[in-house]
């Protein structure tokens, strides 16, 4: 017997039948695609259904690597993707904003073929960023920090060890932040 795939487009079955599907209650929708609806919401499950019609060598990242490691209750409205600055490739007009960036292998994490930036890169990224509202950034990142155990000890390495870093404070300051909202208990 054929296994259904996790996640199912208009290239599995038609558009009627997956809709048909779905008010049947076999399959549900996530982020623009079906799932079957007895499929485990998991990592890997999140990372196919955020990848679906884009290039492989690109990696989810902030919020949505946040999204697939399960620190954001419903996925971001906009991709964020970044690639490997050693996998340069043309951009196409239409295509997400994608960031290219100095990223090492132990870096990634890789779900069915779908590569994302590890929990304490994921977190890195979102301490830094300006453009990010901090309040948004502390619940995220306390979340991975709670979920995630190694994630604080990579965190404080890399914010010590790294010379010249851009929004260096503004990364302690939130990861400070964070780590109330990871640990209320150990801050009374």
């Amino acid at each position: 017997m054929t296994r259904i795939p996790s996640v199912l487009g208009t290239d599995d079955l038609s558009l009627a039948e997956l809709c048909a599907a779905r008010i049947d209650g076999d399959v549900g929708a996530m982020h623009g695609v079906f799932v079957p609806v007895d499929e485990p919401d998991l990592p890997a499950l999140r990372a196919a259904a955020l990848a679906v019609g884009i290039d492989r060598s690109l990696i989810l990242d902030r919020r949505s690597a946040a999204w697939v490691h399960g620190a954001l209750p419903v996925p971001p409205h906009e991709l964020q993707l970044c690639r490997s600055s050693t996998a340069r490739s043309t951009a196409h007009p239409g295509e997400p904003r994608i960031r290219e960036l100095v990223i090492a292998e132990d870096e990634l994490v890789e779900y069915l073929g779908v590569r994302c930036t590890s929990p304490a890169r994921t977190a890195f990224d979102l301490l830094r960023d300006p453009e990010e509202p901090s309040h948004e950034v502390e619940q995220i990142v306390g979340r991975l920090l709670a979920t995630h155990g190694d994630v604080e000890r990579e965190l404080r390495a890399r914010l010590v060890t790294s010379a010249r870093l851009p929004y260096r404070a503004l990364a302690v300051g939130r990861l400070a932040r964070a780590l109330d909202a990871a640990h209320p208990s150990a801050t009374r």
